[in-house]
C-alpha cells in the first residue's frame, strides 16, 4: 500500500516535468502557474508518507485535521494539467466551480482519479474532467475510453484493500470522499467509455 501512495505523486511530478520541458507542448501562463502549484503540492505530499513510513505509523490514514478550503475551480484546472492538451476535456458549472472544497483531499482524489485514466485508458484516448450541482451534491467526473469491467467494480466495492497494487488506488479514494461525507459512483458511457463520479454534499447537507 505504501509502494502504491508513493507511486502516485512520483508519477505525476515526473508527468508535471515533463510537461514543462516539453517544447511542443504550448502552455499558457495559467498552465504554469497550475502545474506549479500542483507539482509544489506533491512534493509535499511525498515528504508526509515519508514522514509516516520512517516513522513507522500508517501511511494510507486518512488525516483527521480540518483541511483548508478552496474553491473548486484552481483544483480542477492543477488536476487537468495532467492530462496533455489534445487529449484533455475539462468543464465546470459556475455554481460548481465556486464550491469551496477541502483542498488537499479533493487535489488528492482528482490527481488520483486521473492517473488512475491514464494508466487504464487507451493511450491516445480522451480523459474528461466534469464539475456540476446536480441533486446528490457537487458532482465530479473523471471519464476515459476504458471499459467498466469486473475488476473496477470489485475495486469500488471492496471493504478493504487487497494484497498487491490492484484497486488500491480507487479504495484510497474512496476513504478520502467519505470523510466528508462523499460516495464514489461507476457509469457506463455510450458507445464507449468509463466515468468515475464523486458526489460531495452540499454544506446545508452535512
Amino acid at each position: 500500500m505504501l509502494c502504491h501512495e508513493f507511486r502516485t505523486p512520483v508519477s505525476t511530478l515526473t508527468s508535471l516535468t515533463g510537461a514543462l520541458a516539453d517544447d511542443r507542448r504550448e502552455l499558457t501562463g495559467d498552465d504554469r502557474r497550475a502545474i506549479t502549484r500542483l507539482a509544489r503540492d506533491q512534493a509535499v505530499h511525498l515528504q508526509a508518507l515519508l514522514r509516516h513510513a520512517t516513522a513507522g505509523t500508517g501511511a494510507l490514514a486518512v488525516p483527521a485535521a480540518p483541511d483548508e478550503a478552496a474553491p473548486l475551480a484552481g483544483i480542477l484546472r492543477e488536476a487537468a494539467t495532467l492530462v496533455p492538451a489534445h487529449r484533455r476535456r475539462a468543464r465546470a458549472t459556475r455554481r460548481a466551480a465556486e464550491f469551496a472544497v477541502p483542498a488537499r483531499r479533493t487535489r488528492q482524489v482528482l490527481v488520483n482519479l486521473v492517473e488512475n485514466a491514464l494508466r487504464h485508458g487507451p493511450a491516445d484516448g480522451q480523459v474528461g474532467l466534469y464539475a456540476a450541482v446536480r441533486r446528490c451534491g457537487l458532482s465530479l467526473l473523471v471519464t476515459d475510453e476504458g471499459r467498466v469491467d469486473a475488476a473496477l467494480l470489485d475495486a469500488l466495492r471492496r471493504p478493504a484493500p487487497a494484497a498487491g497494487m490492484s484497486g488500491l488506488g480507487l479504495w484510497i479514494v474512496r476513504q478520502l470522499v467519505a470523510v466528508d461525507g462523499g460516495t464514489l459512483h461507476v457509469h457506463r458511457l455510450r458507445p464507449r467509455g468509463v466515468a468515475i463520479e464523486v458526489c460531495l454534499p452540499l454544506p446545508s447537507a452535512r
